[in-house]
């Protein structure tokens, strides 16, 4: 876990959630701990660190990541980086997206 704090509540209480990736050079398994909003199948991340983000670039590169929301796994693809006032943002997502100039976007594939 990246953040050892923010694990105590991440993945249990939303929005907290916790992103589960692979390093793309290391190989390694990461946790990452983020603020995500779903709606309707629709996921939205606000990047505050920016897209540049090793945890952001692992999933980009691997095109999909498992997703530990309100204690339940969702795995989600179809990812791209889009502008923080982009419509396609989760309504839900919009006030913490403002602090943010970029947004991670995906589809929810499945849930377990």
């Amino acid at each position: 876990m990246t953040n050892p704090i923010q694990g105590l509540w991440a993945g249990r209480i939303a929005p907290w959630a916790v992103v589960e990736h692979i390093g793309r050079v290391s190989d390694n398994r990461y946790e990452t701990p983020v603020l995500a909003y779903v709606d309707d199948g629709r996921l939205s991340i606000a990047l505050n660190y920016g897209a540049d983000a090793d945890w952001v670039r692992n999933v980009l590169a691997a095109g999909r990541f498992t997703l530990v929301r309100r204690g339940r796994r969702l795995d989600v693809a179809g990812l791209r980086v889009i502008p923080s006032d982009s419509p396609d943002v989760v309504r839900s997502a919009r006030f913490s997206a403002k602090v943010a100039d970029q947004v991670l976007y995906g589809r929810v594939v499945s849930a377990a």
